[in-house]
């Protein structure tokens, strides 16, 4: 490391579930060699916190406890939660982790140099995240689900944002209530700004959670999320962001020939609700596929795939639609900004 360079005071933000992964999560930011934060504010974001439910994770901070404070954010998502806990924090930066990461041996190290070398109008600096993947096998729907985040942009898994940018802002926009486009949307917000966001150097892994095979089903519910981003950013906010699309036309298409399909059975039009009905089953199959081929090919992945595949587009299609209607008085965040 440079030795010129000099480390600003930084504080860690941990928004939390109280999962079991807190504790290797904590476990590893007090084992990081470097400087150490100067404040660490754990919020407990569940709905009615269970007293004592945190006191082994906070026992493995040894003597970082000290410098710990535990917040509630009373169940309102990551987004609030990470609002709650930077409003207590008196660093000029932040650093937020998700409670399921485990940041690098040096990544102390690595985060004061980070923040050393950023120029004035850099507003945050991004880790770089690693996903293991399992060696033996190709890896399911879930696994390549997650491994998405080592190439996402922006994603507060591992990210040190100014805490002087966040006030110009307002912080994260608290109506995105999952773990889902809060931070591209507070990112778009920054760059709008005029900041400027890059890379860092420091890692941290990002293990991937165990999952029930309905999983992808429930993340359907982003498609709202994704609603909201419209409204705020306009059309083009994928593009800037670079963020995929996904298949929610694919899935609009698919979902209107299935309804299309009962509604002219129906009607006593069985040719037409025939072709409509090919047309949803060619359209679900083609996604089968696609999720079914990259992964391992065994008889659970394939079951859990074909079943899914069928559910995911009307549940993404109500999803969107629905965000769709309950932000449609949102206004583009730049005529509300500060």
């Amino acid at each position: 490391m440079n030795g010129t360079l000099t480390h600003p005071a930084y504080a860690v933000v941990v928004p939390t579930l109280a999962r079991d992964t807190l504790a290797d999560c904590l476990a590893a930011l007090a084992a990081a060699h470097g400087p150490r934060p100067d404040e660490i504010v754990l919020v407990d974001d569940r709905g009615e916190p269970e007293p004592g439910a945190l006191e082994h994770a906070l026992a493995v901070l040894g003597d970082l406890r000290p410098r710990t404070t535990v917040l509630t954010s009373g169940g309102r998502g990551p987004a609030a939660a990470r609002n709650t806990g930077l409003r207590a924090v008196t660093a000029p930066w932040v650093a937020f982790l998700d409670d399921d990461v485990q940041v690098g041996p040096h990544w102390c190290d690595q985060l004061s140099e980070d923040l050393a070398e950023a120029d004035e109008d850099t507003a945050a600096v991004q880790g770089v995240i690693a996903v293991p993947l399992p060696g033996e096998r190709r890896p399911t729907d879930w696994e390549r689900g997650t491994a998405g985040l080592a190439g996402a942009r922006w994603i507060t898994a591992d990210m040190a944002y100014r805490t002087d940018a966040l006030a110009q802002v307002g912080g994260f926009d608290e109506r995105f209530r999952r773990a889902f486009r809060e931070d591209a949307d507070l990112a778009l917000r920054v760059l709008d700004a005029g900041w400027r966001i890059r890379q860092g150097r420091r890692t941290t892994r990002h293990p991937v959670r165990p999952a029930d095979r309905w999983v992808s089903l429930r993340a359907q519910r982003g498609n709202a999320d994704d609603a909201l981003m419209l409204r705020l950013h306009g059309p083009g906010w994928w593009q800037r962001a670079v963020a995929p699309r996904g298949r929610i036309r694919g899935h609009l298409a698919v979902t209107a020939a299935g309804v299309a399909a009962c509604a002219l059975a129906a009607a006593g039009r069985p040719r037409p609700a025939a072709l409509a009905a090919l047309g949803w089953a060619a359209g679900t199959a083609e996604f089968a596929r696609s999720r079914i081929l990259p992964g391992p090919r065994t008889r659970d992945e394939v079951t859990t795939m074909a079943v899914t595949s069928v559910l995911i587009p009307p549940a993404a299609t109500w999803h969107w639609l629905s965000g769709r209607w309950r932000h449609r008085a949102a206004p583009a965040w730049r005529e509300v900004a500060p």
